[in-house]
Protein backbone atom coordinates (compact mmCIF):
# COMPACT_ATOMS: atom_id res chain seq x y z
CA UNK A 1 0.00 0.00 0.00
CA UNK A 2 1.40 3.86 -0.71
CA UNK A 3 2.27 5.74 2.17
CA UNK A 4 -0.74 8.39 0.49
CA UNK A 5 -3.15 5.91 0.47
CA UNK A 6 -2.10 4.49 4.13
CA UNK A 7 -2.63 8.40 5.26
CA UNK A 8 -5.96 8.44 2.97
CA UNK A 9 -7.25 5.73 5.05
CA UNK A 10 -6.60 6.79 8.08
CA UNK A 11 -7.63 10.78 8.08
CA UNK A 12 -11.03 8.94 6.78
CA UNK A 13 -11.53 6.57 9.99
CA UNK A 14 -10.66 9.02 12.06
CA UNK A 15 -13.64 11.35 10.79
CA UNK A 16 -15.83 8.43 11.29
CA UNK A 17 -14.50 8.15 14.81
CA UNK A 18 -15.32 11.98 15.42
CA UNK A 19 -18.87 11.64 13.66
CA UNK A 20 -20.03 9.42 16.12
CA UNK A 21 -18.11 10.79 19.20
CA UNK A 22 -18.85 14.77 18.70
CA UNK A 23 -21.88 14.72 15.86
CA UNK A 24 -24.01 12.02 17.95
CA UNK A 25 -24.33 9.63 14.42
CA UNK A 26 -25.67 6.41 15.94
CA UNK A 27 -23.24 4.42 12.99
CA UNK A 28 -20.79 5.32 9.86
CA UNK A 29 -18.87 3.33 7.14
CA UNK A 30 -16.80 4.65 4.59
CA UNK A 31 -15.69 2.05 1.56
CA UNK A 32 -12.88 3.80 -0.24
CA UNK A 33 -11.37 2.51 -3.62
CA UNK A 34 -8.03 3.68 -5.02
CA UNK A 35 -4.81 2.93 -6.37
CA UNK A 36 -4.66 0.33 -3.88
CA UNK A 37 -7.77 -1.47 -4.09
CA UNK A 38 -10.44 -1.27 -1.79
CA UNK A 39 -10.42 0.08 2.06
CA UNK A 40 -13.28 -0.06 4.61
CA UNK A 41 -13.75 1.70 7.64
CA UNK A 42 -16.43 2.12 10.16
CA UNK A 43 -17.63 3.46 13.76
CA UNK A 44 -20.60 3.33 15.56
CA UNK A 45 -23.57 0.82 15.96
CA UNK A 46 -25.70 -0.23 13.42
CA UNK A 47 -28.41 -0.96 16.36
CA UNK A 48 -28.29 1.47 19.25
CA UNK A 49 -30.66 -0.99 21.87
CA UNK A 50 -28.27 -4.52 21.29
CA UNK A 51 -24.76 -2.47 20.28
CA UNK A 52 -24.31 -4.57 17.12
CA UNK A 53 -21.37 -2.98 15.48
CA UNK A 54 -21.46 -1.35 11.90
CA UNK A 55 -20.35 -4.08 9.41
CA UNK A 56 -19.17 -4.13 5.72
CA UNK A 57 -22.37 -5.45 3.91
CA UNK A 58 -24.86 -3.69 5.55
CA UNK A 59 -27.92 -3.19 3.47
CA UNK A 60 -29.51 0.16 3.62
CA UNK A 61 -32.51 2.56 2.01
CA UNK A 62 -30.50 4.39 -0.29
CA UNK A 63 -32.39 7.26 -0.96
CA UNK A 64 -32.43 9.60 -4.07
CA UNK A 65 -29.86 7.04 -5.49
CA UNK A 66 -32.39 5.46 -6.79
CA UNK A 67 -32.64 8.45 -9.01
CA UNK A 68 -29.67 6.96 -10.96
CA UNK A 69 -31.04 3.84 -11.48
CA UNK A 70 -34.25 5.42 -12.86
CA UNK A 71 -32.29 7.66 -15.14
CA UNK A 72 -30.16 4.65 -16.33
CA UNK A 73 -33.21 2.40 -17.26
CA UNK A 74 -34.88 5.38 -18.95
CA UNK A 75 -31.55 5.93 -20.97
CA UNK A 76 -30.79 2.14 -21.82
CA UNK A 77 -34.41 2.28 -23.32
CA UNK A 78 -33.70 5.88 -25.41
CA UNK A 79 -30.31 3.26 -26.94
CA UNK A 80 -32.57 0.86 -27.28
CA UNK A 81 -34.98 3.16 -29.95
CA UNK A 82 -37.92 2.37 -27.22
CA UNK A 83 -38.25 5.86 -26.49
CA UNK A 84 -36.57 9.57 -26.65
CA UNK A 85 -35.83 11.46 -23.75
CA UNK A 86 -37.16 14.83 -25.80
CA UNK A 87 -40.88 12.50 -25.55
CA UNK A 88 -43.13 14.79 -24.07
CA UNK A 89 -45.11 13.26 -20.65
CA UNK A 90 -48.35 13.06 -23.02
CA UNK A 91 -46.42 10.79 -25.73
CA UNK A 92 -46.91 7.67 -23.23
CA UNK A 93 -49.39 9.06 -20.34
CA UNK A 94 -51.91 11.00 -22.05
CA UNK A 95 -54.00 13.19 -19.40
CA UNK A 96 -52.12 11.55 -16.69
CA UNK A 97 -50.17 15.10 -16.18
CA UNK A 98 -53.12 17.50 -15.81
CA UNK A 99 -54.80 20.33 -13.06
CA UNK A 100 -53.54 22.79 -11.16
CA UNK A 101 -51.80 24.58 -14.11
CA UNK A 102 -49.86 20.60 -14.69
CA UNK A 103 -49.70 19.79 -18.54
CA UNK A 104 -48.20 16.96 -19.89
CA UNK A 105 -48.05 17.99 -23.41
CA UNK A 106 -45.29 20.98 -22.16
CA UNK A 107 -42.94 18.29 -20.07
CA UNK A 108 -40.42 16.12 -21.65
CA UNK A 109 -38.81 12.85 -19.76
CA UNK A 110 -35.54 15.04 -20.18
CA UNK A 111 -37.08 17.41 -17.95
CA UNK A 112 -38.08 14.78 -15.63
CA UNK A 113 -35.07 13.67 -15.11
CA UNK A 114 -33.40 17.00 -15.12
CA UNK A 115 -35.56 18.07 -12.13
CA UNK A 116 -36.10 20.88 -14.81
CA UNK A 117 -40.04 20.58 -15.60
CA UNK A 118 -41.58 22.71 -13.07
CA UNK A 119 -42.95 20.71 -10.92
CA UNK A 120 -43.74 21.57 -7.66
CA UNK A 121 -42.24 20.13 -4.72
CA UNK A 122 -44.45 17.34 -2.59
CA UNK A 123 -42.00 17.10 0.17
CA UNK A 124 -43.57 20.12 1.77
CA UNK A 125 -47.17 19.24 0.94
CA UNK A 126 -49.32 19.07 4.27
CA UNK A 127 -50.58 15.25 3.68
CA UNK A 128 -46.80 14.10 3.41
CA UNK A 129 -45.65 16.40 5.94
CA UNK A 130 -48.55 14.97 8.15
CA UNK A 131 -48.42 11.66 7.74
CA UNK A 132 -44.50 11.25 7.07
CA UNK A 133 -42.73 13.92 9.48
CA UNK A 134 -44.75 14.07 12.55
CA UNK A 135 -43.88 11.13 15.33
CA UNK A 136 -47.49 10.63 15.25
CA UNK A 137 -47.98 10.28 11.70
CA UNK A 138 -45.24 8.11 11.26
CA UNK A 139 -46.47 5.86 13.90
CA UNK A 140 -49.85 5.90 12.38
CA UNK A 141 -48.40 5.52 8.39
CA UNK A 142 -45.40 3.43 8.53
CA UNK A 143 -46.81 0.37 7.00
CA UNK A 144 -49.05 2.20 4.59
CA UNK A 145 -49.02 0.63 0.73
CA UNK A 146 -48.53 3.50 -1.62
CA UNK A 147 -49.67 3.16 -5.42
CA UNK A 148 -48.17 4.52 -8.47
CA UNK A 149 -51.61 6.44 -9.19
CA UNK A 150 -51.88 7.87 -5.29
CA UNK A 151 -48.30 8.66 -5.79
CA UNK A 152 -49.01 10.72 -9.49
CA UNK A 153 -52.35 12.04 -8.00
CA UNK A 154 -50.78 13.83 -4.83
CA UNK A 155 -48.04 15.89 -7.59
CA UNK A 156 -50.85 16.92 -9.54
CA UNK A 157 -52.55 18.29 -5.68
CA UNK A 158 -50.26 21.01 -6.32
CA UNK A 159 -49.28 23.64 -9.03
CA UNK A 160 -45.62 23.67 -10.96
CA UNK A 161 -43.27 25.82 -9.35
CA UNK A 162 -41.86 26.64 -12.74
CA UNK A 163 -43.09 26.87 -16.40
CA UNK A 164 -41.12 23.28 -18.07
CA UNK A 165 -37.52 23.94 -18.60
CA UNK A 166 -37.46 27.51 -17.25
CA UNK A 167 -35.78 26.57 -13.71
CA UNK A 168 -34.59 23.84 -11.44
CA UNK A 169 -36.86 22.06 -9.01
CA UNK A 170 -36.05 18.95 -6.97
CA UNK A 171 -39.19 16.96 -7.94
CA UNK A 172 -39.62 13.41 -6.30
CA UNK A 173 -42.59 13.40 -8.05
CA UNK A 174 -41.32 13.92 -11.73
CA UNK A 175 -39.20 10.33 -11.10
CA UNK A 176 -42.54 8.75 -10.29
CA UNK A 177 -43.97 9.78 -13.37
CA UNK A 178 -40.88 8.78 -15.17
CA UNK A 179 -41.22 4.84 -13.27
CA UNK A 180 -44.75 4.62 -14.49
CA UNK A 181 -43.07 5.77 -18.38
CA UNK A 182 -40.74 2.98 -17.83
CA UNK A 183 -43.96 0.43 -17.24
CA UNK A 184 -46.08 1.87 -19.75
CA UNK A 185 -42.86 1.16 -22.72
CA UNK A 186 -41.96 -1.59 -21.53
CA UNK A 187 -44.98 -3.51 -19.87
CA UNK A 188 -42.92 -5.12 -17.13
CA UNK A 189 -42.59 -3.66 -13.87
CA UNK A 190 -40.24 -0.84 -12.68
CA UNK A 191 -38.52 -3.19 -10.15
CA UNK A 192 -38.22 -5.47 -13.13
CA UNK A 193 -36.82 -3.06 -15.23
CA UNK A 194 -34.09 -1.86 -12.69
CA UNK A 195 -32.99 -5.25 -12.72
CA UNK A 196 -33.07 -6.01 -16.28
CA UNK A 197 -30.94 -2.59 -17.42
CA UNK A 198 -28.81 -1.89 -14.11
CA UNK A 199 -28.44 -4.37 -11.58
CA UNK A 200 -27.91 -7.67 -13.55
CA UNK A 201 -25.46 -6.09 -16.15
CA UNK A 202 -23.47 -4.52 -13.50
CA UNK A 203 -23.26 -7.59 -10.78
CA UNK A 204 -25.08 -5.60 -7.55
CA UNK A 205 -25.57 -8.53 -6.00
CA UNK A 206 -27.11 -6.56 -3.02
CA UNK A 207 -29.48 -4.18 -4.41
CA UNK A 208 -32.80 -4.31 -5.20
CA UNK A 209 -35.41 -2.21 -5.87
CA UNK A 210 -37.79 -2.33 -3.31
CA UNK A 211 -41.69 -2.62 -3.73
CA UNK A 212 -44.17 -0.79 -2.35
CA UNK A 213 -45.82 -3.94 0.20
CA UNK A 214 -42.23 -4.91 1.45
CA UNK A 215 -41.72 -3.84 5.08
CA UNK A 216 -38.35 -5.19 5.82
CA UNK A 217 -34.74 -5.44 4.19
CA UNK A 218 -34.15 -9.26 2.30
CA UNK A 219 -30.97 -9.46 4.04
CA UNK A 220 -28.78 -8.34 6.63
CA UNK A 221 -28.91 -4.44 7.41
CA UNK A 222 -28.19 -1.45 9.55
CA UNK A 223 -30.82 -0.46 11.75
CA UNK A 224 -32.22 2.81 10.41
CA UNK A 225 -33.02 6.34 13.51
CA UNK A 226 -34.45 9.59 12.38
CA UNK A 227 -34.88 13.13 13.36
CA UNK A 228 -36.43 14.43 10.71
CA UNK A 229 -39.62 15.29 12.56
CA UNK A 230 -41.14 18.81 12.50
CA UNK A 231 -41.71 19.60 16.26
CA UNK A 232 -44.74 18.91 18.35
CA UNK A 233 -47.16 22.09 17.97
CA UNK A 234 -45.70 23.14 14.65
CA UNK A 235 -48.82 23.49 12.26
CA UNK A 236 -47.78 21.35 9.25
CA UNK A 237 -49.67 24.15 6.61
CA UNK A 238 -46.54 26.81 7.86
CA UNK A 239 -43.59 24.99 6.74
CA UNK A 240 -42.11 26.32 3.66
CA UNK A 241 -38.62 25.59 1.85
CA UNK A 242 -36.71 28.34 3.79
CA UNK A 243 -38.18 27.54 7.62
CA UNK A 244 -38.29 23.70 7.36
CA UNK A 245 -35.05 23.24 8.81
CA UNK A 246 -35.21 25.40 11.21
CA UNK A 247 -38.68 23.43 12.16
CA UNK A 248 -37.28 19.92 12.36
CA UNK A 249 -36.35 18.39 15.94
CA UNK A 250 -33.62 19.62 17.97
CA UNK A 251 -30.38 17.44 18.96
CA UNK A 252 -31.81 17.20 22.77
CA UNK A 253 -34.53 14.95 21.13
CA UNK A 254 -34.24 11.06 21.04
CA UNK A 255 -34.21 9.24 17.56
CA UNK A 256 -37.03 7.37 15.94
CA UNK A 257 -36.17 3.77 14.89
CA UNK A 258 -37.43 3.68 11.40
CA UNK A 259 -35.82 0.77 10.34
CA UNK A 260 -39.21 -1.69 9.79
CA UNK A 261 -41.46 0.42 7.54
CA UNK A 262 -42.80 0.86 3.60
CA UNK A 263 -41.18 3.00 1.49
CA UNK A 264 -43.45 4.90 -0.37
CA UNK A 265 -40.94 6.99 -2.72
CA UNK A 266 -40.88 4.55 -5.49
CA UNK A 267 -39.07 5.48 -8.53
CA UNK A 268 -37.24 8.39 -6.99
CA UNK A 269 -35.26 6.04 -3.91
CA UNK A 270 -37.01 2.99 -3.50
CA UNK A 271 -33.19 0.96 -4.00
CA UNK A 272 -32.00 -1.03 -1.40
CA UNK A 273 -28.16 -1.10 -1.68
CA UNK A 274 -24.59 -1.32 0.13
CA UNK A 275 -21.37 0.71 0.17
CA UNK A 276 -19.80 -1.87 -2.02
CA UNK A 277 -22.44 -1.85 -4.40
CA UNK A 278 -22.67 1.78 -4.80
CA UNK A 279 -18.74 2.18 -5.76
CA UNK A 280 -19.46 -0.17 -8.37
CA UNK A 281 -22.52 1.56 -9.42
CA UNK A 282 -20.72 4.90 -9.83
CA UNK A 283 -17.86 3.19 -10.94
CA UNK A 284 -19.86 2.43 -14.01
CA UNK A 285 -21.41 5.56 -14.08
CA UNK A 286 -18.07 7.92 -14.48
CA UNK A 287 -16.31 5.59 -16.77
CA UNK A 288 -19.37 4.71 -19.40
CA UNK A 289 -19.20 1.37 -18.50
CA UNK A 290 -22.72 0.37 -18.67
CA UNK A 291 -24.89 3.24 -21.23
CA UNK A 292 -23.81 3.91 -24.45
CA UNK A 293 -21.34 7.43 -25.18
CA UNK A 294 -24.34 9.19 -26.46
CA UNK A 295 -26.55 7.96 -23.23
CA UNK A 296 -23.34 8.36 -20.86
CA UNK A 297 -22.94 11.99 -22.74
CA UNK A 298 -26.47 12.62 -21.81
CA UNK A 299 -26.43 11.54 -18.27
CA UNK A 300 -23.54 14.24 -16.89
CA UNK A 301 -25.19 16.60 -19.00
CA UNK A 302 -25.84 18.98 -16.26
CA UNK A 303 -28.03 22.02 -15.04
CA UNK A 304 -27.46 24.67 -12.19
CA UNK A 305 -29.50 24.19 -9.25
CA UNK A 306 -31.19 26.27 -6.85
CA UNK A 307 -32.51 25.35 -3.24
CA UNK A 308 -30.99 21.82 -3.18
CA UNK A 309 -26.79 21.11 -2.33
CA UNK A 310 -24.58 24.11 -2.04
CA UNK A 311 -22.83 24.44 -5.45
CA UNK A 312 -23.94 21.25 -7.22
CA UNK A 313 -25.22 20.62 -10.90
CA UNK A 314 -27.26 17.91 -11.52
CA UNK A 315 -27.24 15.87 -14.57
CA UNK A 316 -29.82 12.93 -15.84
CA UNK A 317 -30.06 11.02 -11.97
CA UNK A 318 -26.49 12.05 -10.84
CA UNK A 319 -24.58 15.37 -9.89
CA UNK A 320 -21.71 17.00 -9.62
CA UNK A 321 -20.41 19.06 -6.24
CA UNK A 322 -17.84 21.63 -6.15
CA UNK A 323 -14.34 21.61 -4.33
CA UNK A 324 -13.27 24.29 -2.45
CA UNK A 325 -9.93 24.06 -4.39
CA UNK A 326 -11.69 24.36 -7.85
CA UNK A 327 -12.40 20.05 -8.89
CA UNK A 328 -16.04 18.78 -9.38
CA UNK A 329 -16.81 15.20 -8.05
CA UNK A 330 -18.90 12.96 -9.40
CA UNK A 331 -22.07 12.21 -7.19
CA UNK A 332 -25.21 9.89 -5.88
CA UNK A 333 -26.71 10.89 -3.30
CA UNK A 334 -29.24 10.15 -0.92
CA UNK A 335 -30.86 11.67 2.14
CA UNK A 336 -34.13 9.67 3.53
CA UNK A 337 -35.70 9.18 6.81
CA UNK A 338 -33.06 7.29 8.83
CA UNK A 339 -30.72 7.30 6.49
CA UNK A 340 -28.09 9.05 4.16
CA UNK A 341 -25.65 7.21 1.28
CA UNK A 342 -23.51 9.52 -1.03
CA UNK A 343 -21.01 8.13 -3.35
CA UNK A 344 -18.37 10.69 -5.48
CA UNK A 345 -15.13 10.06 -7.32
CA UNK A 346 -12.96 11.99 -9.29
CA UNK A 347 -13.89 12.62 -13.30
CA UNK A 348 -11.18 9.64 -14.24
CA UNK A 349 -12.93 7.44 -11.29
CA UNK A 350 -9.06 7.22 -9.98
CA UNK A 351 -10.52 7.23 -6.20
CA UNK A 352 -14.28 6.70 -5.49
CA UNK A 353 -15.82 7.27 -1.72
CA UNK A 354 -19.18 5.69 -0.38
CA UNK A 355 -20.44 6.63 2.70
CA UNK A 356 -23.66 5.61 4.88
CA UNK A 357 -24.95 7.13 7.88
CA UNK A 358 -27.76 5.21 9.75
CA UNK A 359 -28.82 8.63 11.05
CA UNK A 360 -30.05 11.43 9.32
CA UNK A 361 -29.10 14.59 11.46
CA UNK A 362 -25.98 16.68 10.92
CA UNK A 363 -25.27 14.28 7.98
CA UNK A 364 -23.89 17.21 5.78
CA UNK A 365 -21.23 18.08 8.00
CA UNK A 366 -19.63 14.42 8.15
CA UNK A 367 -19.74 14.39 4.70
CA UNK A 368 -17.82 17.33 4.01
CA UNK A 369 -15.12 16.15 6.95
CA UNK A 370 -14.69 12.72 4.73
CA UNK A 371 -14.50 14.35 1.41
CA UNK A 372 -12.01 16.77 2.89
CA UNK A 373 -9.86 13.98 4.22
CA UNK A 374 -10.46 11.58 1.01
CA UNK A 375 -10.04 13.95 -1.55
CA UNK A 376 -8.01 16.57 0.36
CA UNK A 377 -10.32 19.40 0.00
CA UNK A 378 -13.58 20.50 1.43
CA UNK A 379 -16.97 20.75 -0.22
CA UNK A 380 -16.88 24.42 -1.60
CA UNK A 381 -19.41 25.81 1.20
CA UNK A 382 -22.40 28.25 0.51
CA UNK A 383 -22.19 31.12 -0.50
Amino acid sequence: MTSSANARHVRVQEVLDRAVAEQSAPGVVAEVQDENGTWFGSAGVADLETGRRREPGEQFHAGSIGKAFTAAAMLTLEAEGRLSLDDTVDTWLPGVVGGNGNDGSKITIRQLLTHTSGLGITGLSVEVVRQYHTRAGFAEHRYDVRTVDELLKLQMAIPPMYAPGEDFAYANGGYHIAGAIIEKVTGRSYEDEIDRTVIQPLGLTTSYARTFAERRYRGPHTKAYSKMYIRDGVDPESLTPDNYLSLLAGPEDDPVDVTDRTIPTWAAGGVVSTTSDLLRLLRALITGSLLPPAQHRTMWSTVPTRDWIPNARYGTGVAQWALADGRMLHVVAGVEGGTVSVALGTPDSGLIVAMHLNGDWNWYPVCDQIVEAAFGSSLLPPQ
